[in-house]
């Protein structure tokens, strides 16, 4: 992918923020997936760090900073659409270590990168200095690089069992202020919260779809800007799978088809561009 190609993915990224409705954003795990998310009409993708380490038979936050950069580089280039890279808390301590992630993100054909405030060596947020150095360290090599990065900087507050609102919106006002471009907060989910919250920041905000999370239509009201799923598209494949093989297990019946012939159908149609030609 040459310089244009790149800015292009990024000019087209940042505009689907402000559009009429929430931009939906699927999270692929795997080549397959991206294009199939892309075939059905999906604008933009995002990496999802727990969905990819399932692929390779581990939990979240076992992926090492090479193969989810390597990761994401495939997904860019098997895609057309901009994708944004879940890069966790960029595999790093220190601003000089977070910024230097994002300098290596920009060289992969992606249009956006993440950053979140939890350490999972030390099992905590990030104290509020620290971490806004981070956002800062991160927010300058996005903006910086070869092509520039949308950049979401991630307030982990309350998928880590801290539900103070007003520290979350404090914190997501600082990201912004040294540069994020998007705004999220995994886990503010109720209506109330989600409302003030994007009405706290001039940022657009992303939301993650829970199961108590308010409809797509319902977060359009609120002022939602973008709609991630996480790892859960994942998991339904995997849990497909695990019905069915259970199925083939315990019963030695075969009704899973039912489920595999539409997409084994999708399947077709999605990487029907990639066929080898006769020769």
């Amino acid at each position: 992918m040459d310089a244009t190609e790149a800015a292009d993915k990024t000019e087209r990224f940042m505009a689907l923020h402000h559009g009429d409705a929430p931009l939906l954003m699927p999270n692929p795990w795997d080549i397959g997936s991206a294009k199939l998310f892309e075939s059905l009409g999906f604008r933009a993708l995002a990496t999802t760090s727990s969905g990819f380490a399932a692929t390779l038979g581990r939990l979240d936050g076992s992926v090492t900073r090479d193969e989810a950069l390597e990761h994401a580089a495939a997904l860019a280039a098997a895609t057309d659409v901009p994708l944004s890279a879940d890069l966790e808390n960029c595999f790093a301590e220190d601003p000089e270590g977070v910024a230097h992630t994002v300098t290596l993100a920009t060289w992969t054909g992606l249009a956006g990168c993440s950053v979140e405030d939890y350490s999972r060596a030390s099992d905590s947020i990030y104290e509020r200095a620290l971490a806004v150095d981070r956002v800062a360290a991160a927010a300058e090599a996005a903006h910086r690089g070869p092509t520039r990065l949308v950049l979401t900087a991630r307030a982990e507050n309350f998928i880590h069992g801290n539900t103070d609102l007003a520290d979350t919106i404090a914190r997501l006002q600082a990201y912004q202020s040294v540069g994020a471009d998007v705004l999220f907060a995994p886990g503010v989910i109720a209506a109330d919260d989600i409302r003030v919250l994007v009405g706290s920041v001039d940022a657009p905000v992303n939301v993650l779809a829970t199961p108590n999370a308010p409809t797509v239509a319902e977060m359009a009201k609120l002022g939602v800007a973008r709609i991630s799923v996480g790892g859960s598209l994942a998991y339904v494949a995997l849990g497909a799978v695990v019905t069915a093989a259970r199925e083939l297990l315990d019963d030695g019946t075969f009704g899973y088809w039912d489920v595999a012939n539409p997409g084994r159908m999708a399947a077709r149609s999605a990487f029907a561009s990639d066929r080898p030609s006769a020769p």
